[in-house]
């Protein structure tokens, strides 16, 4: 539990293998909690808990400022490389309910490449992973993480110009989520005004669900 002066917030991270996952919740931690690095299999295979430190500067409730303190589950890829989907989708859901029972889950970030077009039926698998998981509700609680948003600055693309070319493939998806989606360059990830300014957007959507959970089961 968080004392009166702070705010704690619980995210999951999912995507297919190589997507930048574990180096996502790196970033949103501002630490090297998951183990992120180039392989040709998924390097992932259990779920994993990362929590911040306090983060300050980001967040005021009742006319004082609050610390923020972040959470992170990273998961196993879907499709996995070793595991089946039935495996990861109970490896995740068992995960979700040890972790975030009590306060319950904010928000979940389906973690795509900015670099790689997403092609039909490309995401089926992790959005399908996602509404098994959180239910009916799903688009209220999922954001669209593209990472690798420097290699698209590097090829000209800005975030407008980038939507405008995008495939109808991702705007359909973003649309699904009312456009709830972040770019992430993974060269500045890990600087802290870079952080801090995904941080905020988090707070942004989280707040338009009026700080709505999911997955929170009361004691009896």
């Amino acid at each position: 539990m968080t004392d009166s002066n702070e705010m704690a917030i619980n995210l999951v991270v999912l995507g297919k293998t190589q997507t930048g996952k574990s180096a996502a919740g790196n970033s949103l931690l501002g630490s090297a909690d998951f183990e992120s690095r180039l392989c040709p299999s998924s390097v992932t295979t259990c779920c994993s808990l990362g929590r911040s430190g306090r983060i300050s500067g980001l967040i005021r409730r009742n006319g004082c400022e609050s610390a923020l303190r972040v959470r992170v589950l990273d998961t196993p890829s879907y499709p996995h490389s070793a595991l089946s989907k039935q495996q990861v989708r109970d490896t995740v859901r068992a995960a979700l309910a040890q972790h975030f029972r009590e306060e319950g889950l904010h928000l979940a970030l389906l973690v795509l490449r900015a670099d790689l077009p997403l092609c039909p039926d490309e995401s089926h698998d992790t959005v399908q992973l996602i509404q098994e998981l959180l239910g009916p509700t799903w688009k209220d609680f999922t954001v669209v993480l593209l990472t690798h948003a420097d290699k698209a600055q590097e090829a000209g693309y800005s975030e407008e110009t980038y939507l405008q070319g995008a495939s109808s493939t991702l705007l359909s998806l973003l649309s699904s989520v009312q456009h709830k989606y972040i770019f992430l360059d993974n060269h500045n990830s890990i600087i802290r005004e870079e952080r801090n300014t995904v941080l905020r957007k988090l707070l942004n959507f989280i707040q338009r669900n009026n700080y709505q959970v999911l997955l929170k089961h009361s004691k009896e």
